[in-house]
């Protein structure tokens, strides 16, 4: 018998790094709970959950007596653990470079997350203009992009990744804000938002945004 496996995410279901492990969850076709935690009203520091979670931030995967946070670690650990389908490439390098792609979309491209924050993803466009530093930070997206996928294909390392997931989310942060991104990139990003396991979080019911 499998061990129960809950995933405690964050309660507007808009972030792109609980998005990532729920992927994830359905890709290795894992049954799980599912537990949002109200960020805005600390939650995640209440004693309960702050002593499960050694970063006291979401997601966070409980699996029998183990917990573990930060998504792409969380990805790993379930490609190591759980047979179906691969979420990282099975060559080396193309696994190092997938998870080059992960930590750079969670440390770097500061201005375009802060200026087109997932709420533009799950939520609705804003009309704010790019800034000049936002407008940098996704040209070295592009150029970064432009480099990694093949012409003609339509995941990067020739089979789908979780890295594929992270890097569309990152995209259309831009794509369905209705800025300028090139065709090539934006249909690779159209094309992986269609796939069923990134649907079910996109059609999730979300509670109305709080002004």
């Amino acid at each position: 018998m499998q061990d129960p496996i809950r995933l405690y995410v964050d309660a507007q279901f808009a972030s792109p790094y609980a998005m990532s492990v729920f992927v994830a969850l359905h890709e290795k076709q894992l049954d799980f709970e599912m537990t949002p935690l109200d960020l805005a009203a600390r939650e995640n520091r209440a004693a309960g959950f702050s002593q499960l979670s050694l970063t006291q931030r979401v997601p966070t995967l409980v699996h029998g007596d183990f917990a573990l946070s930060e998504s792409s670690a969380i990805t790993e650990y379930l490609d190591e653990v759980f047979p179906g389908t691969p979420l990282y490439p099975q060559d080396a390098r193309s696994k190092a470079r997938a998870r080059q792609v992960q930590a750079w979309l969670r440390s770097d491209l500061m201005p375009i997350r802060q200026e087109r924050s997932t709420e533009v993803v799950f939520y609705g466009p804003t009309h704010a203009p790019l800034s000049a530093a936002a407008q940098a930070s996704a040209r070295s997206l592009f150029d970064a992009v432009e480099a990694l996928l093949p012409v003609g294909a339509e995941d990067l390392f020739g089979a789908w990744s979780i890295a594929d997931v992270d890097l569309a989310l990152m995209l259309n942060r831009l794509v369905l804000n209705g800025d300028a991104v090139p065709q090539r990139l934006a249909s690779y990003a159209k094309r992986q938002w269609q796939r069923p396991s990134v649907q079910r979080w996109v059609r999730h019911a979300r509670p109305p945004l709080v002004a």
